[in-house]
């Protein structure tokens, strides 16, 4: 894990999981340093992974106001309710469907929830972030938000794309990345994570995109990209593409025999 600023106003706590077949998959966490400060998402759920202690580094926990959970998935909720915990005046910005899911496995203290719907917008002191479904998604709670102070899409997991390394994952730009390089990555992520769009309406599907487009921001933060700056128009261009894309076909389990195959140790050659 490792921290990278985004703007004045925002530290991205980036990490990656490698996906073999695809390349490296960032997982970043945020926090908004607004008057109110605002965590955005809290990593994934492995043991190795201290969202809490990573999070020290940028902020005492204990000031944190808001946690904003862009949707409840395991790769977003990781140091969750470590920093329940460590954050006594936090509450959690979730729809009634996010808090439905999340009580399937541990349940919100409900007296620490903000119910928020994608059109509504939560006043965090010095500036009013407006909460949007983005165009893709693939959880049905999902909420991303624009900071109108800092000018900046809180995407969730669309714009999201593997990278071809891990530095990249981890501390890079979407910049960095080749511009066709990264069009294909990004493509290939909605095929993985928003399946659906293979047989989405094309019109109804634009509609959606559109108010990004109005939106205009000058910075994008995807879960699962590096964050971006300045090419906004060219990434809603690329997501634009997507209805009708071929569905994204994982290995079998004649492959993954084959992959576990490789991972045996040989056998040491006779003296």
């Amino acid at each position: 894990m490792s921290l990278v600023k985004a703007g004045p106003d925002v530290t991205v706590i980036a990490d990656h999981l490698e996906v073999p077949g695809i390349g490296f998959l960032p997982v970043n966490a945020f926090v908004l340093h607004a008057a109110e400060p605002v965590v955005v998402d809290t990593g994934l759920s492995l043991p190795d992974r201290d969202f809490l202690a990573r999070l020290g580094e940028v902020m005492d926990p204990a000031d944190v106001r808001w946690i904003w959970l862009t949707h409840p998935d395991r790769d977003h909720t990781g140091g969750l309710f470590a920093l329940l915990a460590a954050a006594p005046r936090a509450r959690v910005v979730t729809t009634f469907l996010g808090a439905g899911i999340m009580s399937t496995e541990r349940p919100l203290p409900m007296d620490r929830v903000w119910f928020l719907n994608p059109g509504q917008s939560l006043d965090v002191g010095d500036r009013t972030l407006r909460g949007f479904r983005p165009p893709l998604f693939d959880n049905p709670a999902t909420v991303g938000f624009y900071d109108d102070r800092s000018d900046t899409c809180f995407s969730s997991d669309c714009f999201g794309g593997p990278m071809p390394s891990a530095e990249l994952a981890d501390g890079g730009e979407a910049a960095d990345v080749d511009p066709d390089r990264l069009h294909a990555a990004q493509l290939l992520w909605a095929a993985v994570d928003s399946p659906w769009v293979a047989v989405a309406d094309p019109e109804k599907y634009l509609a959606t995109v559109q108010p990004l487009r109005e939106m205009n921001a000058a910075r994008v933060l995807s879960t699962h990209l590096p964050p971006a700056t300045g090419l906004t128009g060219r990434m809603l261009d690329t997501l634009s593409t997507a209805p009708g894309l071929d569905p994204f076909i994982g290995p079998d389990q004649v492959a993954l025999e084959q992959m576990l195959a490789g991972f045996e140790p040989g056998v040491p050659e006779a003296a």
